[in-house]
């Protein structure tokens, strides 16, 4: 028996003796097949092959990054927030061993686990039970859960603080349960943002965007992210991480209000004229 996993989208599954037949996360509109057609393979088989590492490095006072090299799956970045003695892992990446397990080790270890949404819960229970730390995971998206543990909890509502000052926050738009993690204390306590690509920052730092699928170029509708904007306005922040390492350094709560702004204009036809 094995837990597969899927190469595109890197997301583990139930123990298995065959492959699974297709991929929940890649067949749905969101994310996409491979044009190669499905590919599986384990973390066993990643490990074995001795081309991958985790690259863990110190991003500001408290935060860490998490990003597989060379990139596998999607490539996204988690990131370790340490406050008060508690270490979050927010959102996740498949690849795990021996190398990042020591490092994260004399980090603190993980108290506990948060995901945005369902294409970073990658390896989730391979990271759990490797640090026995629950994982937490919005209810609304509990229907693509690829492989159940005991350690997850789906928490329901609009917030759920873990922490003094570390508050999961729903604000839907690219998953119904789409999560941010508002961190009050980061940044010298002027408050970080870590979003994963429910708010995703733009190549030049400047702006951010919102979508229903980033592969497919879906784009969500001008009311989603009115109400998303209005959400977000109540958070605390002034710096935000996206999940591939994008940075919005200062000001990062106006350059989210402005770029919903434009968004709305855009899609609402009054932005430009071609």
């Amino acid at each position: 028996m094995k837990n597969f996993i899927c190469e595109t989208c890197g997301v583990q599954y139930e123990s298995s003796i065959e492959a699974p037949k297709q991929c929940l996360i890649c067949e749905e509109e969101r994310q996409f097949v491979s044009f190669k057609g499905q590919v599986w393979t384990t973390l066993e088989k990643l490990i074995e092959v001795g081309t991958y590492s985790n690259i863990i490095k110190l991003q500001e006072e408290g935060l860490h990054s998490i990003k597989t090299n060379p990139s596998f799956g999607i490539g996204q970045t988690a990131y370790l927030v340490q406050d008060k003695n508690y270490n979050l892992l927010w959102d996740c990446i498949t690849f795990i061993d021996q190398s990042t397990i020591s490092h994260i080790n004399k980090l603190g270890g993980i108290d506990a686990i948060a995901l945005s949404h369902p294409h970073y819960y990658s390896s989730k229970v391979e990271w759990a039970e490797t640090f026995d730390a629950p994982i937490y995971i919005h209810e609304d998206d509990k229907e693509w859960v690829t492989r159940t543990s005991e350690k997850i909890i789906f928490w329901s509502g609009e917030s759920l603080e873990l922490k003094e000052g570390l508050i999961l926050q729903r604000i839907g738009g690219h998953y119904k349960g789409g999560t941010v993690l508002e961190w009050k204390n980061g940044s010298s306590h002027n408050g970080i943002l870590l979003s994963g690509d429910i708010v995703r920052v733009a190549a030049d730092r400047k702006w951010v965007s919102f979508m229903y699928s980033y592969p497919n170029f879906i784009p969500l509708p001008s009311v989603t992210v009115e109400r998303i904007a209005d959400r977000v306005n109540d958070f605390t922040f002034n710096r935000l991480y996206d999940a591939f390492n994008l940075i919005i350094r200062e000001d990062a709560d106006l350059v989210v209000q402005r770029s919903a702004k434009r968004y709305i204009e855009a899609l609402n036809g009054t932005l430009f004229n071609t």
